[in-house]
């Protein structure tokens, strides 16, 4: 469409030849304008005709979809900063405290009052991590860790713990393996 005939002579080549290299480009306008004369072709908006009804899909809504999320994360109870809850939570797997609740929680895995958290009650987990306050009896089977600012008021057993500078404990506090005041003791092993 662009070529050149052979008979034409490049007046810049020395030979007068077109030795394949492209003639120089031309500079912009004075104007500075770069931009191109006609403005690019651009889609019609969304939603600009009449409503049209979406089709309907085969496939599952991702919401149901039980292998989108692991066993803990369908298990998992979030209690936002303005919500206050009663009463008693089964098969929870991990509790996340950021408002009030006064509940009794039996078999879960994990409990984290966040600073902004208020727990009253009882709770029988395998780990607890406090921040905020708790009040009651708690028992952690395998770890407790009481962060900077966490306060605990209540009956406290306990696997392992860790307190964090700043964190309090108040009442009946225990680790689990430790016998109880009220069991006889133990009987020395007798020799023979």
């Amino acid at each position: 469409m662009f070529r050149r005939n052979k008979d034409d002579k490049d007046p810049q080549s020395p030979s007068g030849e077109n030795d394949g290299v492209a003639p120089p480009l031309k500079p912009f306008s004075k104007s500075g304008s770069h931009v191109p004369a006609k403005p690019p072709h651009r889609s019609p908006a969304i939603g600009v005709g009449p409503a049209q009804r979406p089709t309907e899909s085969k496939a599952p809504a991702l919401r149901n979809d039980p292998s989108r999320h692991g066993d803990m994360d369908s298990k998992k109870l979030i209690v936002g900063r303005d919500i206050c809850l009663n009463g008693e939570i089964t098969s929870c797997e991990r509790l996340i405290v950021e408002g009030r609740i006064e509940v009794s929680l039996s078999d879960a895995r994990f409990i984290d009052v966040a600073p902004t958290g208020f727990f009253k009650g009882n709770a029988d987990v395998k780990e607890a991590d406090i921040s905020g306050r708790f009040e009651g009896q708690l028992i952690a089977s395998e770890r407790l860790t009481v962060r900077a600012g966490g306060k605990i008021n209540g009956s406290v057993r306990y696997g392992s713990i860790i307190i964090e500078p700043g964190g309090e404990i108040t009442g009946d506090m225990k680790p689990l393996d430790a016998a109880s005041p009220n069991d006889p003791p133990e009987s020395p092993p007798e020799a023979d």
